[in-house]
């Protein structure tokens, strides 16, 4: 649903409504609720292949096809929410927490029996947009579909009341966008005609100092500070504008460079003091918005760790290190080793870092042992041979001591829930 709607914040009020309930039913603290639900409605604007409709303007902007966005942007995401889960899973751990009884979940395949079909119309979209068809050429024929789709059911069939509805409410919830997208507008032209934009550029660069791990974490700052408060695609708009071009003067590859402020830009929405969609969880499950907004930012963890990963290695993004997508014709072999490498290497360290975050496997973790799982962690990301080995030995070791300590027996004493 973020990804659909485009508002990590708009999510958040609309499917928060019944997550945090269901969270805090199964014990859950509040806070740690309200930041679930702000933390996976961020995690939606980055999700192929919607991306809450950034990507469609990102092809746009930088006339690299929407199929090769879609795809770079697949594993990054994927690692996020990989790390979000595993931080819930743990907390579950962590506090001796149970799912739901099965009575109470719905049946599979009841759900899919009943609406199988209203799938179609988003497989058709996402067909027509990785065939090269026109954005606007798509939207109009998926409504189509979709309208020719809802008649295959009774209970879904959509009447010529029920499409004008629909159209009206389309027009509606595209009116924000719209405007947003018109007033970034203007604020680019005032950047262009004040020349801003270049003098962010040359300061940014400029106290880099010629490291780029520096500028890296300059631009992240500026990209966090531009997309406070905002939806994704103005998010994303104003930091390619500003933002971007900083890592230009590296020689970074357009695709990297705009996915880089893009993240940054979005992750605004749960970093304080101005944390909206964590402001809002917060009000939702009644918790306190800012305890709730560093709850969403540890999280959110990996999306502030994986951006750095693929400017260094852009194998996770399918492209090799001109900025071209990969292409397993040309170099089969090559191409899906450094592919399987990045990514397994990086999913480890972010589930290694969320162990550590939380500060529970099988058992709990002393303070000591959580920093050292988080520098092995960290050892993981760099792309050096010699430290992955460190990196892979310090979390196979404390892994297996923990599953060992686990296997002798639950621990008498569990943390409260209220952590």
């Amino acid at each position: 649903m973020g990804s659909i709607n485009g508002s990590a914040v708009g999510n958040v009020v609309s499917t928060g409504a019944f997550t945090i309930p269901l969270m805090k039913k199964i014990g859950y603290d509040k806070n740690f609720s309200g930041a679930v639900e702000a933390s996976s409605s961020i995690g939606g604007q980055i999700l192929p292949p919607v991306m809450g409709a950034s990507a469609f303007i990102m092809a746009e902007t930088t006339g690299i096809s929407y199929g090769t966005i879609a795809l770079a942007a697949l594993i990054p995401a994927l690692l996020f929410f990989l790390s979000s889960i595993m931080q819930v899973h743990y907390r579950a751990g962590r506090a001796n927490l149970r799912g739901l009884p099965k009575a109470d979940l719905p049946e599979l395949k009841k759900v899919l029996k009943n609406g199988w079909h209203l799938l179609i119309p988003l497989i058709c979209l996402i067909a027509m947009l990785f065939y090269g068809f026109p954005v606007s050429f798509s939207a109009f024929y998926t409504i189509v579909i979709t309208v020719i789709v809802s008649w295959f059911r009774k209970h879904t069939r959509m009447s010529i009341k029920d499409i004008f509805e629909a159209l009206e409410t389309g027009t509606r919830q595209s009116l924000s966008t719209i405007i947003a997208c018109g007033v970034v507008g203007v604020v680019i032209g005032v950047v262009n005609l004040t020349s801003f934009g270049a003098t962010l550029t040359s300061a940014i660069t400029s106290l880099g100092a010629g490291s780029l791990m520096l500028t890296l974490i300059l631009t992240m700052l500026a990209s966090i500070v531009l997309g406070m408060g905002l939806p994704s695609i103005p998010a994303y708009i104003i930091t390619a504008t500003m933002a971007a071009p900083a890592l230009a003067e590296f020689g970074i590859p357009v695709l990297i460079a705009h996915l880089f402020v893009f993240y940054f830009g979005i992750f605004a929405n749960i970093t304080p003091p101005v944390a909206l969609a964590s402001f809002a969880g917060a009000g939702l499950a009644g918790g306190d918005p800012m305890r709730t907004g560093f709850i969403s930012l540890r999280l959110s963890i990996a999306g502030f760790i994986v951006p750095f990963i693929f400017v260094y290695e852009p194998a996770m993004l399918l492209i090799n290190p001109t900025g071209l997508p990969v292409n397993a014709t040309e170099f089969p072999f090559a191409a899906v080793m450094d592919i399987l490498i990045v990514t397994i290497s990086s999913a480890i360290a972010v589930i290694a870092i969320s162990a550590a975050v939380e500060g529970y496997i099988k058992t709990h973790l002393g303070v000591i042992t959580r920093i050292i799982l988080g520098v092995g962690s960290l050892l993981l990301i760099v792309p050096e041979l010699v430290t992955d080995i460190i990196g892979y030995v310090i979390i196979f070791v404390i892994y297996a001591w923990n599953y060992i300590k686990g296997r002798k027996g639950p621990e008498v004493a569990l943390e409260t829930r209220s952590g």
